[in-house]
């Protein structure tokens, strides 16, 4: 019995629910799951442009993108044969008849993409390749004859390059349209897409329009300038850029081995931040993808640089040999795997911290005569690392809190308790680098009574917390007993530090992390507070300016906030209304 026919109480065979379908609508339905939003299709098409070695990417779209969307590049066009096998399916540039998909170093599929667009919509590709006439070629998957096996092919002018205009995008496919969110989400989606691929390809310019209007534009001369592009002038102005090589110890078929790992971008200062991830942007070999891994290793690398709730904006490239990367692992290759996934990690999360560590994190105020712009934290914008406060002179204290310091045509006000805490932060953080943090005994040992939660978590990050100082046993009905706890330059931690280091542990970070976390929390405890400031004499005023200036990163303390303002002489002149 087939699946198209079933017995009945009365023994009559009757037809069944379960039948096949016919081919052609089976690749209708294959070519709305390959091309699920317009997005996609920007992709895909862009992937193509950056395989054909365009200099040059132009993306417009007409509403939400189902109307129309249009991508030209100046790359290598395709001859004749070429543009007409391009639209076929299964017909691809990038990879051989028995060929293995892993290990391709191509990002699009030239034909394989085109193919799923134009039986969703309608198609024209105009394309030429340096002779005296180009060719169009046009399927219409929107029409009711439509045969995916004979486009329309006619001369057309074109000089070299590749121009793919899609229309009437899912119009045969009203649920897909449906499907989608509004015209400002979809094209929200788009913008995003194509920002991502001018961050992770800096030397190519890129430009995008919505309805005829220019929203984004990058001259392909450089990762900065493509920040500026994509972002702003003061995200640009408070960026550093990021190159480095390493190698990473691989597990290859003969034992271990060793794959050189490039990471490259662009990292905004910590000062410059957002409320949501989605403005670490990380792509591989020169795809955007989602990597939750290196995106992490890229948001670990800013350490405690940055405040407490805030994100990081940053574009990373890393380049590995295509044999290292599984593109396969999500079918619109917007996520990839990659082999050895621990170790490239740690090698970003290296570079990233190395960068900033070289960089001058402070920023200048623009002459402004409101409060709010006349105080900013201190920076330069030249990535250069002078030696902070070697001409500062402290002149007094405000509130018993800030610091006032003359530093050229500057005037300086330092945050007392968080320049302590970062000079003892960073004290902790060398005399227990690569060793165990210091314990004590606690007799009779102290007991701390947790969550179902929290006695998960401690018991299954029991090696963590010992690594941190705190020896713990269970100790029956949710309570653990706490046997040693850290005790840096003889301050023992209590319960409190104990939870707040389990609740750091299982909500993802590494024991690395933890341990920066706990430091960062004893140093505060020590840190000269309001009042405590003011009864500093000038010898301890300049001391611990001096403290300061020694620090890696003097210009935030360990929860991320800032430690100097700066107000400028020009900002005193033109709220006086005097001539410098």
């Amino acid at each position: 019995m087939t699946g198209e026919e079933r017995v009945g109480g009365d023994g009559e065979r009757t037809p069944g629910r379960v039948r096949r379908l016919a081919p052609a609508t089976v690749d209708r339905i294959a070519a709305g799951e390959v091309v699920t939003r317009p997005a996609r299709v920007v992709g895909e098409l862009v992937d193509n442009a950056l395989d054909a070695g365009a200099s040059r990417v132009e993306v417009a779209v007409d509403g939400d993108g189902t109307d129309r969307i249009r991508v030209a590049d100046d790359g290598r066009g395709m001859g004749r044969g070429d543009a007409r096998l391009a639209v076929e399916r299964h017909a691809t540039s990038k990879l051989a008849p028995d060929g293995d998909p892993v290990g391709v170093d191509s990002l699009g599929f030239r034909g394989e993409a085109l193919a799923a667009i134009a039986e969703a919509a309608r198609l024209e590709l105009v394309t030429g390749d340096g002779d005296a006439v180009g060719t169009r070629v046009v399927v219409d998957g929107t029409a009711s004859d439509f045969d995916s096996d004979a486009p329309a092919v006619t001369d057309a002018g074109r000089a070299r390059g590749t121009t793919v205009v899609v229309e009437d995008l899912f119009a045969g496919r009203p649920a897909r349209r449906e499907s989608l969110a509004g015209s400002a989400a979809e094209f929200a989606r788009i913008s995003s897409l194509v920002a991502d691929y001018a961050l992770a390809n800096p030397e190519v310019a890129f430009a995008l329009e919505h309805d005829g209007s220019r929203t984004l534009s990058t001259p392909g001369s450089g990762k900065t300038d493509a920040l500026l592009g994509a972002y702003d002038r003061e995200t640009a102005s408070r960026s550093t850029e990021v190159a480095a090589s390493t190698e990473i110890a691989t597990s290859g078929g003969d034992g271990t081995e060793s794959t050189a790992v490039d990471v490259s971008g662009v990292l905004a200062y910590p000062s410059v931040t957002r409320s949501s991830r989605d403005h670490v942007r990380v792509s591989v070999n020169g795809r955007p993808v989602r990597n939750d891994r290196v995106a992490a290793a890229v948001r670990a690398g800013y350490g405690r640089l940055l405040p407490d709730g805030r994100e990081p904006v940053a574009a990373v490239d890393v380049s590995l040999p295509p044999a290292r990367v599984d593109p396969n692992v999500h079918p619109a290759k917007r996520e990839v795997g990659l082999r050895d996934a621990d170790a490239v990690a740690d090698a970003v999360e290296s570079v990233v911290a190395d960068a900033l560590t070289g960089a001058d994190l402070r920023r200048k105020a623009e002459v402004d005569t409101g409060i709010g712009g006349a105080l900013e934290p201190v920076g330069g914008d030249e990535g250069e690392r002078p030696a902070p406060f070697a001409d500062a002179a402290p002149i007094g204290t405000f509130r018993d809190l800030y610091l006032l310091v003359e530093a050229g045509d500057e005037l300086l006000v330092v945050d007392g308790h968080a320049a302590h805490e970062r000079v003892n932060y960073e004290r902790l953080a060398r005399a227990f680098d690569g060793e165990a943090v210091p314990t004590v005994p606690l007799d009779p040992p102290a007991t701390a009574s947790l969550s179902a939660d929290e006695a998960a978590a401690a018991e299954a990050h029991a090696d963590a917390l010992a690594a941190l100082g705190f020896e713990t046993e269970p100790f029956g009905g949710g309570t653990v007993r706490l046997r040693t706890v850290p005790a840096p330059f003889g301050r023992a931690a209590d319960a409190d530090a104990f939870r707040d280091a389990l609740a750091t542990l299982a909500g993802g970070e590494s024991p690395r992390d933890a341990r920066e976390t706990l430091l960062a929390d004893l140093a505060c405890h020590p840190s000269l507070k309001r009042g405590g400031i003011g009864e500093l004499d000038g010898t301890e005023l300049r001391s611990l300016l001096d403290r300061l200036g020694e620090c890696d990163r003097p210009y935030a303390c360990p929860h991320g906030r800032p430690t100097v303002l700066s107000v400028d002489e020009a900002t005193f002149a033109a709220g006086f209304g005097r001539e410098r």
